[in-house]
């Protein structure tokens, strides 16, 4: 028996316009998804999803999550029909819409299968092999949820001609922030067509857009290596303005992300592939982390504290 982990992660811009070649700063989180695989009698594997929740979330990705494992399977040489396994999921992070929670499974799975089966794997196979678990779930999958998850820390991750870069931002101290849940369970791959028709219906106001994007992930990354928190809350929530008018947020998001402002964040913004999930609330010290968390937990809402950034 052995066990891989994988980190939940979030980005703070640029989420979902990866493929389109524009910079993503992401960060990994520390909650973690934690896998098991054991060797059992039988043919095939087995499943048990011990993972806490968003209500409906692990039905919903039911389908996808059993193409996935069976993708990572075969990159990873795994024949389990000679040595059938019992995969059993569980840890610290909150399956929901917009943490990575199916990179954070990927890439423990992959982890596990290279303990068990001792595969000699380095770090740069397990992240490939997690990027192609990925696409069940997203249709074509950029590969920026399972390297934070893999490499963990505060990135920028982006595409050129079809090959996956990122480098580590250092900020000078780490900072908290707040995830809050809006219980809106989102179908990732049909983002991508809901993209798409932006693209193909009006090219020059998207790609305006994204340029616009672009010069907010520049000016998120020099206020992060200055430690100008103040100004990567305002980055953020410009961000979420112009992804709101794209149509990427939902008014459930919308209202937590004025909720977590009037309560004293620097910023909020919807953090994911949109239209549900999660979102962000930059709130640096621990007592502002707490005061916004608390309204958003006596709300109903299910929270993440997370610090982010720093060494």
């Amino acid at each position: 028996m052995a066990e891989g982990r994988g980190f939940g992660k979030t980005i703070l811009l640029g989420d979902q316009f990866v493929l389109d070649e524009v910079p993503a700063i992401v960060s990994s989180i520390s909650y973690e998804t934690v896998t098991t695989v054991e060797r059992i009698d039988g043919e095939g594997w087995v499943l048990r999803d011990e993972r806490i929740e968003v209500p409906g979330y692990k039905q919903s990705k039911k389908a996808q999550q059993a193409q996935s494992i069976d993708r990572v399977l075969e990159v990873m040489g795994v024949d389990v029909k000679k040595t059938p396994i019992r995969i059993t999921v569980g840890g610290t992070l909150l399956a929901g819409s917009g943490v990575g929670a199916s990179a954070a499974i990927c890439v423990s799975l992959a982890r596990a299968l290279d303990a068990e089966f001792q595969l000699g794997c380095s770090i740069e196979e397990i992240n490939r092999a997690a990027w192609q678990g990925e696409f069940p779930y997203h249709g074509v999958a950029s590969g920026v949820d399972n390297t934070a998850s893999t490499y963990g820390g505060l990135l920028r991750f982006w595409l050129k001609d079809g090959q996956q870069n990122f480098e580590r931002i250092k900020s000078p101290e780490a900072f908290e922030v707040v995830l809050a849940n809006s219980g809106v369970s989102v179908n990732t791959a049909a983002l991508d067509e809901f993209i798409d028709a932006q693209k193909t219906g009006d090219p020059e106001l998207f790609a305006a857009r994204l340029g616009t994007i672009t010069a907010q992930g520049l000016g998120m990354q020099k206020a992060l290596e200055a430690g100008d928190l103040r100004t990567v809350g305002r980055i953020a929530s410009d961000n979420h303005q112009l992804l709101a008018e794209m149509g990427m947020s939902h008014e459930i998001l919308d209202g937590m992300c004025r909720t977590a402002l009037e309560n004293g964040a620097f910023g909020a913004k919807v953090t994911g592939g949109g239209r549900g999930g999660y979102m962000v609330s930059i709130t640096p010290g621990r007592e502002l982390q707490d005061a916004v968390a608390a309204v958003f937990e006596k709300a109903g809402h299910k929270v993440i504290r997370a610090t982010i950034g720093g060494s």
